[in-house]
């Protein structure tokens, strides 16, 4: 057995399904593989500041919205933090369009005919997520998306707890899924359930220390936690 299969041997994949209505992504590092170019114009921004960075710092805020993120990563510069998001989303947008995961629109389509509901709780913006989930075609499968502009920044559970409120759906029968500590301590702090994944910005020791209920290290992983072995 390699040390690999050792450290995922806890938590193995969970299938909740009779108990299961509502799905709730984080989007970033989760349904789009958006890590690299985040961190990418973090880095710019950076620079254009004459602030040392590391892209492994960069990569450890990606989840909270943009001005808590700044805020923690340029703690010395509050009185430029509207240029510096002006620099970072000028970056972004100038970038290639990031692909969504492949094997998720599957998925997503799977929970929706299993009479699963779907919602994303990101850290973006509204603008910002109205671009990419139009950019990724997936937008008419959410019967609600929540940003942090119209809540607060992760792990406050308030997203989450508009989008309980909106869909009528108890937390318990519902599932946060996402691939950071924010994400996992967002869905606890609701009172429902999370998944984290392995394929985005926070590693496995991370997640694990946030006691979700499973941790998938593949989509089928997921794919099987959701919808059941073999499904």
């Amino acid at each position: 057995m390699t040390a690999l299969h050792v450290r995922l041997a806890v938590p193995q994949p969970v299938d909740f399904t009779d108990q299961l209505r509502l799905a709730i992504f984080d989007w970033d590092g989760t349904v789009m593989d958006s890590i690299g170019q985040i961190v990418a114009s973090l880095l710019v921004v950076a620079e254009h500041f004459d602030v040392a960075l590391a892209p492994e710092s960069a990569r450890h805020i990606i989840g909270l919205a943009l001005p808590v993120a700044m805020q923690r990563l340029f703690p010395d510069h509050a009185d430029q933090y509207d240029a510096m998001r002006e620099i970072y989303k000028q970056h972004y947008h100038a970038q290639a369009h990031a692909p969504v995961f492949a094997g998720f629109p599957e998925l997503l389509h799977d929970l929706r005919a299993r009479g699963v509901q779907l919602a994303v709780a990101t850290g973006k913006n509204r603008p910002g997520l109205d671009r990419v989930l139009a950019q990724s075609g997936l937008e008419d499968l959410f019967v609600i998306t929540r940003s942090a502009d119209e809540a607060r920044s992760k792990p406050d559970p308030l997203m989450l707890q508009q989008i309980l409120d909106y869909t009528g759906i108890p937390a318990h029968q519902a599932v946060m899924i996402g691939d950071t500590s924010f994400d996992l301590n967002m869905g606890h702090a609701a009172g429902m359930p999370s998944i984290g994944v392995l394929w985005g910005a926070h590693a496995y020791e991370e997640l694990a220390a946030c006691e979700p209920m499973s941790i998938a290290e593949t989509v089928e992983d997921l794919r099987q936690c959701l919808l059941g072995v073999g499904a």
